[in-house]
């Protein structure tokens, strides 16, 4: 058990040391759009589902965002790959910028 706990250790570390402020940054919003999704999930568990379309466009407005603030964090991370196409951080985020805007367009709608 003690060296699961060194194992986790140095993970930490690692990550504290070598990760770019701004991965961090993602890391953490990526961390509150999870806890997000969960408690909606939990509450449609626990309580009820009555307004379903209210609870299925929040549901799907977090797992979207999630999904695209993970691939701002791949094309943000500047660490050598095998990607081909290299794109700036701005361009990067303008991307994110656009198609959260077009999500929560159709998120909106959904709701009616």
């Amino acid at each position: 058990m003690s060296s699961y706990f060194k194992l986790v250790g140095g993970l930490v570390e690692s990550y504290k040391s070598s990760t770019p402020q701004r991965i961090k940054i993602i890391d953490v919003f990526l961390l509150y759009i999870l806890l997000t999704g969960a408690v909606q999930f939990a509450y449609c568990l626990l309580i009820t589902t009555f307004p379903f379309n209210s609870f299925l466009s929040g549901f799907i407005s977090t797992v979207g965002t999630f999904i695209l603030t993970v691939c701002l964090r791949i094309q943000v991370n500047q660490k050598p790959s095998n990607m081909e196409v290299i794109v700036t951080p701005e361009r990067a985020f303008a991307d994110f910028l656009f198609c959260n805007l077009i999500l929560h367009l159709v998120v909106a709608n959904f709701m009616g």
